[in-house]
């Protein structure tokens, strides 16, 4: 088969003739196709994190993921190879991460602090409480509080894409279930779908520039950037919108499903 056949056939038809045939050719194509998935995975997860931290060594990672993927992927059984892969992608990306281990332990001490303040205050309140609320459960200043909020963004990064068992098996996000609309009919997924509603469910009852936020970097894929130029606020403050209702939604998790850290 010369390479040129290979080009001009479409995505379907190429992993047919993998299924068939699953050769070094195919699978050369086939990462090569998917590669624009890894660098926009890698670019969202980079926001955020330190600048030690460079774009090509995410990428690198993520390229295992997106080999394994390829691999392993069985098209007979009615799954996207795009929501499969993001989810190897991910997951490489982030045993990355956890490998290069730059969190200090304060961070994580901090990000479990302000995920138990929010859970009480949510509980007392019946909705995810203001700033100035969360502030002052801390007791500390609202300056201080944001500086908080700054800091442990980084941790959430980890926590929140660590993975929940979804439809047979395929692994998805905690930040995958404010969008996946794939699981609904899925059988034996109680656990999933249990997490799935609760997302959904914090969500729905979030305030309006909080709501638009989630929907405009989930559901529209802006950067924090454009997102601030649409609301009229900073970057930095739509990244501390982001983390606080992602740390939220974390911890009604881990509480609903007793999960860990």
């Amino acid at each position: 088969m010369s390479t040129p056949s290979i080009i001009s056939i479409s995505d379907d038809e190429i992993w047919q003739l993998w299924v068939q045939d699953p050769n070094q050719e195919l699978k050369d194509e086939l990462v090569l196709r998917y590669l624009p998935l890894v660098e926009q995975t890698a670019g969202r997860m980079r926001i955020g994190l330190p600048r030690s931290v460079q774009f090509d060594e995410l990428v690198n990672a993520g390229m295992i993921g997106l080999i394994s993927a390829v691999d392993n992927f069985e098209p007979e059984r009615g799954f996207k190879f795009e929501t499969y892969a993001g989810n190897r992608v991910r997951g490489a990306i982030l045993d990355a991460l956890r490998d290069y281990d730059w969190m200090p332990r304060s961070i994580r001490s901090k990000t479990r602090q302000l995920e138990n303040a929010l859970m009480k205050l949510e509980g007392q309140l019946g909705e995810i409480p203001s700033d100035e609320q969360v502030a002052d459960e801390l007791e500390m200043s609202l300056q201080d509080y944001y500086a908080m909020i700054d800091e442990v963004k980084v941790a959430s990064i980890l926590s929140l894409d660590q993975p929940i068992p979804g439809p047979e098996g395929v692994m998805s996000s905690l930040s995958e279930l404010v969008t996946d609309e794939s699981v609904e009919d899925a059988h034996d997924l109680l656990r999933w779908k249990d997490a799935k509603a609760l997302a959904k469910k914090m969500i729905q009852g979030l305030k309006q520039q909080e709501r638009l936020v989630i929907a405009l970097y989930y559901y529209e894929e802006l950067t924090l950037r454009e997102i601030g130029d649409v609301l009229g606020i900073s970057e930095s403050r739509v990244s501390q919108i982001h983390s606080k209702v992602m740390i939220t939604l974390k911890g009604k998790l881990r509480h609903r499903m007793g999960e860990g850290a």
